[in-house]
Formats: C-alpha cells, sequence, structure tokens
C-alpha cells in the first residue's frame, strides 16, 4: 500500500494515538488533531522520535463548527484517511444525568464525526479516494446501564456509516465503524471508578463482573488490534468493505 495522509482526531493519547503510532509505523504521514495542545505537542513529538515519518499536529476542538469546516485548509496537503477518535465519557443514571453534559457527548461523538467528514468529503471525491474509519465501541451495538448519551452516540455513529456509504458509492471512498470492546486507556480507567461508585462494587469488581465478563476471552482489546484493523479497511483488499461494523470485542456479541 502506497503511503497515505492520514488525519486522526483526539490523537492526543489512548485508542487515538495507538492508531497513530500503527500507521506511523507502516510508513504513513500522520496529522494529529487534539483539543489538548499540551499533550497534542507531546505526541508530536514522541511520534517523531520513535519513527522516520512525516507528523504534524494541529489544534482541533470538534464542537466548534468553524474549526470543523476549515481543517482541510490547515493540513498541508490532501488528507486519504479520516480517523473520527475523538471522544468523552460520562457515566450516571438518566435522572441524575446533567443535560449539557449528555448534549456534549452527542456533540463531540455524533455532530463531530459528521461534520468533519463533511468537510473532507469534497477533496476525496475529488480525487476519488478516501478513507473514513470511525471509531465506535461494542457500545454501538449493545447498550449498558448509565451510559444513556454515549450508547445512544455510537449506535448513532452506525446509520450516519451506512448513510455516507450510500451517499459515496460511486467513488472508491469507504466509511466504516470499528467496534471493540474495553481498551485499556486512560478514559476507560476513568470509567473504572465512576463506575465503582454507580454500581457500589469495589473497582476489581468492576473490571470482573462488568468490563471483562460479557467476553469470553476474558482480556483487554489491545491498541495494536485496532491500528492493524485500520490498515487493513485502508487497504486494495479492502475496497468493497464499506458501511460495516468491524467488531473487535472478544466474543461478546455472540451471548
Amino acid at each position: 500500500m502506497t503511503a497515505k495522509h492520514v488525519f486522526i482526531t483526539g490523537g492526543a493519547s489512548g485508542i487515538g494515538f495507538g492508531m497513530a503510532q500503527g500507521f506511523a509505523q507502516a510508513g504513513h504521514k500522520i496529522t494529529l488533531s487534539d483539543i489538548n495542545k499540551e499533550a497534542l505537542d507531546n505526541a508530536v513529538n514522541k511520534l517523531k522520535s520513535q519513527f522516520d515519518v512525516d507528523v504534524q499536529g494541529i489544534e482541533l476542538d470538534v464542537t466548534n463548527s468553524e474549526q470543523l469546516a476549515s481543517a482541510p485548509s490547515r493540513v498541508d496537503e490532501h488528507v486519504d484517511v479520516l480517523v473520527n477518535n475523538a471522544g468523552i465519557q460520562f457515566v450516571s443514571a438518566l435522572e441524575q444525568f446533567p443535560e449539557d453534559k449528555w448534549r456534549l457527548i452527542i456533540d463531540i461523538l455524533l455532530c463531530g464525526p459528521a461534520m468533519l467528514t463533511k468537510a473532507f468529503l469534497p477533496s476525496m471525491y475529488e480525487r476519488n479516494f478516501g478513507r473514513i474509519i470511525n471509531v465506535g465501541s461494542i457500545h454501538s451495538l449493545v447498550a449498558s446501564p448509565y451510559k444513556s448519551a454515549y450508547v445512544s452516540a455510537k449506535h448513532g455513529l452506525l446509520g450516519f456509516s451506512k448513510t455516507i456509504a450510500l451517499e459515496s458509492a460511486e467513488h472508491d471512498v469507504t466509511i466504516n465503524t470499528l467496534c471493540p470492546s474495553y481498551v485499556k486507556t486512560p478514559l476507560v480507567e476513568n470509567q473504572i471508578t465512576a463506575q465503582a461508585q454507580n454500581h457500589g462494587i469495589t473497582e476489581e469488581e468492576v473490571i470482573n463482573t462488568i468490563m471483562l465478563k460479557p467476553m469470553p476471552k476474558k482480556a483487554f482489546i489491545d491498541l495494536s488490534e485496532l491500528a492493524e484493523t485500520a490498515l487493513f479497511l485502508c487497504s486494495p483488499a479492502a475496497k468493497n468493505i464499506t458501511s460495516q461494523a468491524i467488531t473487535i470485542d472478544g466474543g461478546w456479541t455472540a451471548h
């Protein structure tokens, strides 16, 4: 596969940075975006020290319409691969869920990917090539209590992907959603504490009885698994894989 330019949101840490490492190791040019400027600069420098590839960083708030629309003009060349990864989580029963937090999660996890995809699609159509990879979740497919906003947004991401797959079908553009079960990242670490408080159990019990219990393989998903799957979706062999929910769940949804 020839080198591509990969744009990753929420790229300063967690899944976003893990994906960036996978693409960089494979020789692709990387643009990381993140709302946290200090973390972004650190991530860019770390990638540059690890891999001999071109790495750029741009500060981006995926809830800011102007920043999303101007993103294509802020990179130094066309983007071949867009990875919509930026996300947050908040765990609460609906009756205690702050409305502003509920709306913010939808804005970041669903509206952000939609509007950034809108910004990059014209150039992908013009060049007749594009790969859009949405980082969904097992919660794009199933639900868990106390995560109403997150589950709603991740389910919506699948519907969005199916629609854009139909709209882009006449071009060599694909859009797919990765649906991993729990990946050991700072976001998940924070969830462990929050879930322990909501359920009134210990953090170890959260891991064993909530997070890993539905997974027959009883193991967290590794960042490299997501990166390698994304790389495959960008390969010529995957040119007709579009609108799919790529489930990486240790057997969770086999129940």
